[in-house]
């Protein structure tokens, strides 16, 4: 049972740190924080995310990419050029990795105005950390699991960030509905997205990319949006204006 929740926590703690820093505040600026409160939810995001860190820079800059180029061969992560998610995922990995080593230039409109810490990065980012993590949750296994076939889940931990990204990016244009001709092949597909506590609406999303609530119909439902509203009242974040297109 244990091992269950680990699981459940561990997938829910880093998918929050990754949708409400990484994508609504860092790639997109739907709300504003303090410095305090940035720096919080920066480490929160690498903690959560553990072997998988992503880098907030380099996020920030593919998911802009992917949004400006949606569905072409310019998408960083789009799954319509792939036979299978695996290579999708590598090629994504390709770019990430450029951007983070700074292999390429960057459109000037893409790189700024994200949350940049380096000494953070120079820790969470290193091998030692990411190694550290992965010994962490399998010491977690060995001293909690009750049978075999539960180590089978220890490559989600180890893989949690880049798994999230896959789910998305490969269903989000693949399968489900559209609420929205944006002129991609973006999809919802669910109508209670609480798989990917929002994630999955994408073409909602890609509608209205500054616009904090990713459900959009009256049967669709978003569980980050309340949470997002709960720290607007508790004054950690700030609500911001909601942009037009």
């Amino acid at each position: 049972m244990i091992i269950f929740l680990a699981l459940i926590i561990h997938w829910y703690f880093s998918l929050f740190g990754q949708t409400f820093f990484l994508h609504r505040y860092g790639a997109h600026k739907m709300f504003t924080m303090s410095k305090f409160w940035e720096k919080f939810f920066y480490i929160f995001a690498w903690v959560t995310q553990g072997s998988s860190y992503l880098n907030p820079r380099a996020y920030a800059i593919l998911h802009r990419m992917h949004h400006a180029y949606s569905d072409t061969e310019k998408d960083p992560h789009t799954p319509h050029f792939f036979k299978e998610v695996f290579t999708m995922m590598m090629h994504t990995k390709k770019i990430y990795n450029d951007v983070l080593n700074k292999r390429v230039v960057v459109d000037e409109k893409f790189d700024r105005d994200f949350p940049e810490y380096p000494a953070i990065d120079r820790i969470a980012d290193s091998w030692y950390t990411r190694i550290s993590f992965g010994v962490l949750y399998t010491v977690f296994y060995w001293q909690f699991a009750t049978h075999w076939w539960m180590f089978l889940f220890l490559p989600i931990h180890y893989l949690m960030g880049p798994i999230h990204g896959a789910i998305v990016n490969w269903a989000g244009h693949k399968y489900g509905y559209r609420n929205h001709n944006e002129g991609d092949k973006s999809k919802n597909t669910l109508f209670w997205d609480i798989l990917m506590m929002g994630e999955l609406f994408q073409n909602n999303h890609h509608h209205a990319g500054s616009k904090p609530n990713f459900a959009n119909k009256w049967f669709e439902f978003d569980p980050t949006y309340p949470v997002i509203l709960l720290f607007d009242k508790l004054h950690i974040i700030k609500l911001a204006k909601v942009r037009s297109k």
